[in-house]
């Protein structure tokens, strides 16, 4: 009898795989995708890549540096790409939506026990232990993705740039992402080594075919073709419900706010979750009062813990904003639907870059430009991130702030006898748990809640 060795059958690309039969494999993605945008990147390497071997590694790369250069959830939309490469705009629905299902399904449910419970004891001391936790996670994301980015003086200026635009001069988050994308897309073009891709994610040559390999050719779907037509279609979807609210019920309005709101950040928020996040929380909180600074970190909470993007706290915002301004709606009812609404405007843009984009970015595998464009674009969203970290850490370690203005540079610093030692303590362990211990992100929010859940209960906070 013929046995055939693991490296044959290694050797062999696997059979065509029907919409079907991706769906339970798109439904275990949704379920495992906790842990921010890396930990959902990293579940879609290993299924996609690793066990199934639906598309190579080069491809699911090049995937992801697009998505990284799009505005909104860059893991929600590299799911959306696999699944339009494979099956084309119904595989893509099936597997964007469905990575977003879990956490819309999840932080609905929590914002109503927020609502309901929040200020009771238990409830309060869970969130507050959640966003001493959180504050380690983001610092540790600063650190995570500044290792991988900052590979030279280039790109460290263009992190500590960002950072102090956007921290000190209130520079607009658009501004400094498109300056950083012009430098990177001149400095790739000029093929400065600079602006090459790091390392860290090399192709391997081991390991066989793909259904989707290096040198694949794109399917009839995958063709840029009916540009217009799609894109006329998917601006439909996620515009008319904006602009009937507009009509309908004015632009004061708390849904005609929410949705236009939400509608530019979609158009603006490049660079992922905890970028978007500086600029959905100052904006949320002092541009328009829909809520306290401590309520997002509260919202950033519920999305660390939950499956699915993290920018699904966005519709924790919008849930907020719709309870505390109901109109002539029951709260909870108003407020159902401005948390919809958010997610609905959120993600709607995120199917149109994809389905718009994705045939001509087939054709773009290995543009030097489009990489150095990449590159510098993540270099600076360290610096954002930062500026995240520093806003989280002194709404969660201070009880009270004063402005100080020095010429063009506006500073929030913290009033030292206003520190909360609790918060603080928590902050500090949880930052060893992740630094020194290398702990997981979910045994870290669960030993904090739990540790927040006891303080209050004993009346500490």
């Amino acid at each position: 009898m013929t046995t055939v060795e693991p490296a044959a059958r290694d050797r062999t690309a696997p059979r065509p795989v029907t919409l079907a039969e991706a769906l339970p494999v798109w439904l275990r993605v949704a379920a495992l995708s906790f842990g921010g945008p890396a930990g959902q990147i990293a579940v879609m390497h290993r299924v996609l890549v690793e066990e199934r071997r639906w598309i190579s590694e080069n491809r699911f790369l090049h995937a992801l540096n697009f998505c990284t250069l799009l505005p909104g959830p860059e893991a929600q939309q590299l799911a959306t790409y696999v699944g339009w490469l494979m099956h084309g705009p119904r595989g893509g629905l099936l597997a964007g939506g469905l990575f977003v299902l879990p956490g819309l399904l999840a932080i609905m449910a929590l914002s109503w026990i927020y609502v309901l419970f929040g200020d009771a004891g238990p409830v309060a001391g869970l969130f507050f232990g959640l966003k001493a936790a959180v504050l380690a996670i983001v610092i540790e994301a600063v650190q995570r993705i500044g290792r991988r980015a900052l590979r030279s003086r280039v790109m460290t200026g263009l992190a500590s740039a960002a950072f102090v635009g956007i921290f000190l001069l209130d520079v607009p988050f658009p501004l400094i992402v498109a300056a950083a994308g012009a430098i990177g897309f001149l400095g790739g073009r000029a093929g400065h080594p600079d602006f090459r891709p790091g390392g860290g994610h090399g192709a391997r040559a081991e390991g066989g075919a793909y259904l989707f390999g290096d040198d694949a050719l794109p399917r009839e779907h995958a063709r840029p073709r009916d540009t217009l037509a799609t894109l006329a279609a998917w601006a439909a979807i996620w515009l008319v419900p904006v602009a009937v609210l507009l009509l309908a019920l004015g632009p004061d309005d708390v849904f005609s706010r929410i949705a236009v709101f939400f509608s530019k950040m979609a158009l603006v928020t490049f660079g992922g979750a905890y970028a978007a996040l500086a600029y959905v929380a100052q904006a949320a909180v002092e541009q328009y009062g829909w809520m306290r600074p401590g309520e997002m970190l509260d919202g950033l909470g519920m999305a660390e813990t939950t499956p699915g993007p993290l920018i699904m706290v966005t519709q924790f915002v919008g849930f907020l904003a719709a309870f505390r301004s109901p109109g002539f709606l029951p709260p909870l009812v108003a407020a159902t639907l401005g948390g919809l609404l958010t997610t609905w405007v959120t993600f709607a843009p995120c199917f149109l870059w994809i389905f718009v984009g994705a045939p001509y970015v087939e054709r773009l595998r290995g543009n030097r430009a489009l990489a150095g464009a990449l590159s510098a674009i993540t270099a600076a969203v360290v610096g954002v991130i930062l500026n995240l970290a520093v806003w989280f850490a002194l709404h969660t370690l201070f009880r009270a702030l004063r402005l100080v203005t020095v010429g063009p540079a506006r500073l929030e610093v913290p009033v030292l006898s206003s520190v909360d030692p609790y918060a603080l303590a928590l902050a500090l362990a949880a930052a060893v748990a992740v630094f020194r211990f290398r702990a997981g992100m979910i045994p870290v929010l669960g030993s904090c809640a739990a540790t927040g859940v006891g303080l209050r209960l004993a009346g500490l906070i």
